[in-house]
């Protein structure tokens, strides 16, 4: 039986495309073994998904942070001898790091002792680990084609979507013969987004009452009741949820999005092929949120909006316009279902099996 070792951990972006390969490795036969913190989101979801996770010591290193630069070569050590360990008792065929910086002394050990890496980046702007360690990987795996465009062999897998999102039906069977009011649904994540929480009430208001759409808002569990008090206080309608059990069925309901533009959302977005208004985060490493956002913007499948430019006027502006010209979100569901990659998983899958057998 063949091991495949998978190091990725810290955020949901690195996380949660690993456990969907990882869960296809394991539906073929394959041993997956992990790399991981206790302090990173790996630590609750992946034992809980049935696979165990062996622990290494390493943290992020904030940029110009002087005090963490004079520790990092100590650090970096322990990470690295904590890793070879693991590594001699796993006896991995293959590596698959997936960024953070978990996928470093992962990235490192396995070029060290010969073992094919497998490289995957989800963002459309490369973390500073991945480009490392794509200099040393046997496969350069990513989920936006700019990512390692200047790359000689690097292939654009896509990124792993919930098979729940995929089997959304497709926007022209979705979205056929739908009658106003347009539907919003508004996605801040599990920690919610201040900004959008703050302007959506505002800018709802602000629009024509003949043009005014049905919106179905997420807010994360610190603002909930604050966003849910700024739309009755102007007297809207709006179904206002802490968290979202169901994306699917959310997806499935909605004419457009108003979201940040992560890998994993830009992703089920696609998938979906759902008309989407994008708020990037602007503090997120090296502004990537903005380049995935531009995947999408370049292709005319969703509208982008700068943080710094996000007022109730304009966001009103965009929503009426759209509830206008309904044709409109419906060219851009098409065209964003056109960016999808369905089987992503399998191309990962694929890749590391390939490797592993070379």
């Amino acid at each position: 039986m063949k091991t495949v070792l998978i190091a990725a951990g810290g955020t949901g972006g690195h996380v949660f495309p690993a456990l969907a390969v990882a869960r296809a490795l394991r539906a073929q036969g394959v041993a997956v073994a992990w790399i991981g913190t206790e302090r990173g989101l790996e630590a609750r979801v992946v034992p809980a998904a049935g696979f165990s996770v062996d622990w290494i010591t390493i943290q992020g290193l904030r940029r110009g942070s002087l005090r963490d630069l004079a520790f990092l070569p100590g650090r970096l050590s322990v990470a690295l001898w904590q890793t070879y360990r693991i590594f001699r008792r796993r006896r991995p065929d293959v590596v698959l790091a997936l960024g953070g910086f978990v996928a470093g002394p992962g990235g490192i050990i396995a070029w060290l002792m010969r073992i094919p890496l497998v490289v995957h980046e989800q963002n459309a702007l490369a973390g500073l680990t991945n480009r490392w360690l794509a200099l040393l990987a046997d496969r350069v795996l990513c989920g936006f084609p700019e990512a390692f465009r200047s790359l000689p062999g690097a292939m654009h897998t896509g990124n792993p979507v919930r098979s729940e999102i995929l089997n959304v039906a497709h926007p022209e069977t979705r979205l056929k013969g739908r009658t106003p009011p347009l539907r919003v649904l508004v996605v801040g994540g599990s920690q919610g987004a201040s900004i959008l929480n703050g302007v959506l009430p505002q800018a709802v208001a602000l629009i024509d009452p003949a043009w005014r759409p049905v919106v179905h808002h997420q807010t994360g569990n610190r603002e909930f009741s604050a966003t849910k008090e700024a739309y009755a206080s102007r007297g809207i309608e709006a179904r206002v949820t802490a968290f979202l059990d169901d994306m699917a069925a959310e997806y499935e309901w909605a004419d457009v999005v108003v979201c940040r533009a992560g890998a994993m959302t830009i992703a089920e977005l696609c998938a979906v092929g759902i008309a989407a208004v994008l708020v990037p985060f602007p503090y997120a490493t090296d502004d990537h949120q903005t380049a995935n956002a531009r995947f999408l913007v370049d292709r005319e499948a969703a509208l982008c909006i700068p943080q710094a430019e996000f007022s109730p006027s304009h966001v009103a502006e965009l929503i009426e316009g759209l509830a206008r010209s309904p044709e409109v979100g419906m060219r851009m569901a098409e065209r964003s279902r056109a960016c999808a990659m369905p089987d992503a998983t399998e191309r990962i899958v694929a890749a590391c099996l390939e490797v592993a057998h070379a």
